[in-house]
């Protein structure tokens, strides 16, 4: 599990298809298996190496519902070791398994921080509520406002400048893809309510 708090980022040294080697640069401390956070999506490493450099395997269906497969060499990505038991939980709890991709829509720069405007499917959009969490690339946000359309979901969030400083957030632009998990409970109840009916 995750909280959200991005950690560092990391530059994409090779994306082969299920191969990702990504270098962490020095004091990312992890060991073979250790969970990592990769832009919101959960990876196990494989080979780690004092140099910071960590491979991971990838899996068809993460390459189906990210866009992993279309990252450049050179790119940044948001990094975060997996939390402990007794690590505060700045953020929200993420489990690091991306529900499918979002498309900015808006990008309104302001010195104390940018309103961001992220476009939802409505799969995914019937799972977000004003006022609460969501993950995007790997970076816990509170979902300022959100409008509901025929065929999407329209929500929008603000960019903290800690946040725009530490994380790729800061190189978001109109038509940027990215990764979205919304929150697990709100899954997990709908699941309970349909179980529930199917009973009654």
């Amino acid at each position: 599990m995750f909280t959200g708090i991005v950690e560092r980022t990391g530059k994409i040294l090779e994306q082969n298809g299920g191969r990702l080697v990504v270098d962490a640069g020095a004091g990312f401390d992890v060991a073979v298996g250790d969970s990592v956070s990769v832009s919101g999506v959960c990876l196990t490493v494989k080979e780690p190496a004092p140099s910071g450099r960590l491979v991971f395997d990838v899996s068809t269906e993460t390459l189906a519902r990210t866009r992993f497969g279309q990252l450049a060499i050179g790119e940044l990505v948001n990094l975060e070791r997996a939390c402990r038991a007794s690590d505060r939980l700045g953020g929200h709890i993420v489990s690091g398994h991306v529900d499918g991709l979002g498309q900015v829509t808006v990008v309104q720069k302001d010195s104390g921080g940018w309103l961001v405007q992220v476009d939802l499917s409505r799969d995914l959009g019937r799972y977000v509520v004003a006022k609460g969490s969501i993950t995007l690339d790997g970076v816990s946000l509170t979902v300022n406002e959100m409008k509901d359309h025929a065929s999407e979901t329209l929500i929008s969030c603000m960019l903290i400048p800690a946040t725009i400083d530490v994380t790729t957030l800061c190189n978001l632009k109109v038509s940027s893809k990215i990764h979205v998990e919304v929150d697990q409970l709100a899954k997990v109840v709908e699941r309970l309510l349909a179980h529930r009916g199917e009973k009654g």
